[in-house]
């Protein structure tokens, strides 16, 4: 921890917010430090030397209109705290802009950890990592299984149309960051408006669902928290498996700024998560080409917004110099993914 103000944290004023709104809760003077990680909302751990806290916000500078939402990721982890989705316990929401910036919210330090590459995940060896991430697909399972309304999340998104929505959502965010020309990237958002498959019934989805967005802890490699809320919604479940598959395919790019989960010995791949989630759920997943074709569309958009934010001096942390030579892979393996079925 260190005793300096983060940049977008002013620990003085969130000293001030949670006595008054929280009284006794901090019994010391505040340290923060940025958690690195994240390419998104910023996200610091806050101790008073006895407790820790999460304090979550947007970026910096550029932030793309409707992203970024801190009152539903608020709202979304309030409503499932209660369930048996892992998620940590909501201390505070303030919308005052006054006190750090922007909005932003707290929430419990929950200890794990979340693995970002295959190194982190080698001392668990294959069979601890296997478990791992088929406890993983488990728990989206779990996620998909929560009533929405039941939850107090029935009006939390509009499932009817989500899919041609959310094509149309990140092609907006797509013309928003656009700095330069991106070869196939349009023709892979044109050809997944073709192909658009019918979606199930819709249910809690997380958006942004993978092993780097939870916390793995404890003797048997539980998940104790998902996190990043920042995308979830009510919509098509599938499109949480076709991220999930994603990342479950290996790139071959060992120093890549992205996850390199699925180089890890032991992680099981891309066809066993598919025949997991569909024996644990009981859904049709034969159009699951598209939902991963999809999602690697989905990333080449964010990381497309993140390069734009780098271009403006406008991101905290490191790594962001190599993000842009991502977004063309990605967009070819989506292209590819189409064609192959």
């Amino acid at each position: 921890m260190s005793p300096d103000h983060p940049p977008g944290l002013d620990l003085d004023r969130l000293r001030g917010l949670l006595d008054r709104e929280r009284p006794g809760l901090v019994t010391g003077p505040l340290s923060g430090r940025l958690i690195e990680g994240g390419r998104s909302n910023l996200t610091y751990a806050v101790s008073d030397g006895t407790a820790r806290w999460v304090v979550r916000r947007p970026p910096l500078g550029h932030v793309l209109a409707t992203a970024h939402d801190m009152k539903r990721e608020h709202r979304v982890i309030s409503a499932l705290h209660p369930t048996d989705v892992p998620v940590p316990r909501p201390v505070l929401l303030c919308e005052d802009e006054d006190v750090l910036g922007s909005p932003f919210y707290v929430m419990e330090f929950v200890e794990g950890t979340p693995y970002r590459t295959a190194e982190q995940l080698a001392p668990l060896g294959p069979e601890r990592t296997r478990a791992a991430v088929l406890n993983l697909v488990d728990t989206l399972v779990g996620l998909h299984a929560v009533d929405p309304a039941e939850a107090g999340l029935g009006d939390f998104g509009r499932p009817d149309g989500f899919l041609d929505r959310q094509l149309r959502r990140w092609a907006k965010q797509l013309d928003a960051s656009r700095s330069r020309d991106l070869a196939g990237i349009d023709e892979l958002h044109a050809t997944l408006g073709r192909e658009l498959p019918s979606s199930p019934s819709p249910t809690v989805v997380h958006g942004d669902y993978r092993l780097d967005n939870v916390l793995i802890g404890g003797e048997n490699d539980e998940i104790r928290a998902v996190l990043d809320w920042e995308m979830s919604t009510l919509g098509d479940p599938l499109t949480d498996l076709g991220l999930l598959v994603m990342y479950g395919s290996p790139l071959g790019m060992p120093d890549s700024p992205v996850s390199t989960t699925a180089q890890a010995p032991g992680h099981p791949a891309p066809a066993e998560l598919i025949e997991r989630y569909a024996a644990r759920s009981g859904r049709d997943v034969s159009a699951v080409a598209w939902y991963t074709a999809f999602a690697w569309f989905k990333l080449a958009v964010i990381l497309e917004g993140i390069h734009y934010r780098y271009t403006l001096g406008r991101t905290v942390g490191r790594g962001f110099d190599r993000i842009g030579d991502l977004v063309p892979v990605f967009i070819e393996h989506g292209l590819t993914t189409l064609q192959e079925g």
